[in-house]
């Protein structure tokens, strides 16, 4: 008797251990903002400079002599990158994309999100001169 017992222990003991182990199905998440999606190959030179010329490098605003950085054709590149506008270790702490996303957002062009975003991708391209 004391064998059947012992037995039936063991075995309800093994039971409910075996029962108790699953294994976790992970599933990867879907892309779902800008920053889970690969940056797309954007030009500073035939897509950001015409938006900065057209609603940034007018007169009293982003012009030579007046706020920095210049963004005429001529200068806006070094301007942007040697000017400590740039971070490519975190794009989002870029100061210009703070900017265009926040105090200077009502002066971006539409589609405002879609500029902010060329923007933003040239910048984690690792904003080159092209």
């Amino acid at each position: 008797m004391k064998r059947i017992i012992i037995y039936t222990g063991v075995m309800f003991t093994l039971l409910i251990g075996l029962s108790g182990c699953y294994k976790d199905i992970i599933t990867p998440e879907l892309a779902s903002g800008p920053d889970d999606l690969p940056p797309q190959q954007v030009s500073f030179q035939t897509e950001l400079v015409p938006i900065f010329n057209t609603n940034c490098a007018l007169a009293g605003c982003h012009v030579s002599g007046a706020r920095a950085p210049y963004l005429t054709t001529a200068v806006a590149f070094t301007q942007i990158v040697n000017g400590g506008f740039v971070n490519l270790a975190i794009p989002k702490e870029s100061m210009i994309y703070q900017m265009i996303t926040g105090e200077m957002a009502q002066y971006m062009p539409a589609p405002v999100k879609t500029n902010t975003q060329k923007v933003y991708d040239w910048i984690r391209n690792g904003a080159p001169n092209n």
